[in-house]
């Protein structure tokens, strides 16, 4: 996976700004996978950060980036709890929802709607988007905005901007490891 694909799906993570970002990379084996996720680990883990495979398909990964800290709290506010519940959690632990949401990837074909909780969108959106099957958001954006829609808006602005502004910084020579903010 190369410095381009994270950076331009992950700089929000990257900047501390936001809990945690997925994206999908092309891989030639398992094993090459979880060599570059150890790479990636030892620059990323000194700064707080984290980087798991989800699941496999037949030729893509899907790569989860997450802040663990920010991550336990989000999972501890009390909408999430009652929503990991509801999907079949038995905890709010950060490493065992996670090992459950790898679990619910490998066990089903579609996305596990809670998985917006994993990447940091407020619950109430999250719920939305369960209860209503997709339909009848107030906004469209990075997710489905069914709660606040004025913070949505800024929150993908600053999104945006973010992400613009480091794969500047990366075409300039910065690396990875200089664009990755210890919170």
């Amino acid at each position: 996976m190369s410095d381009e694909i994270i950076v331009s799906h992950c700089s929000p993570t990257l900047a501390g700004i936001k809990t945690a970002n997925i994206f999908s990379a092309e891989y030639e084996s398992k094993k090459s996978v979880m060599a570059e996720l150890k790479n990636l680990n030892s620059v990323l883990s000194p700064k707080g950060l984290e980087a798991v495979a989800l699941s496999f398909g037949k030729k893509r990964a899907l790569i989860y980036i997450y802040r663990p800290a920010r991550l336990a709290r989000d999972l501890s506010d009390k909408n999430a709890v009652r929503i990991l519940s509801a999907n079949g959690y038995k905890s709010s632990a950060p490493d065992e929802c996670i090992s459950k949401l790898i679990e619910k990837f490998n066990e089903k074909e579609e996305f596990p709607h809670e998985i917006g909780l994993f990447l940091g969108y407020p619950p109430d959106d999250v719920s939305g988007f369960i209860e209503n099957n997709a339909c009848n958001y107030k906004l469209k954006g990075l997710w489905k905005v069914y709660g606040d829609e004025e913070k949505a808006k800024i929150l993908f602005e600053r999104y945006k901007k973010c992400t613009r502004l480091y794969c500047e910084q990366l075409k300039k020579g910065k690396t990875i490891k200089q664009l990755t903010v210890a919170v």
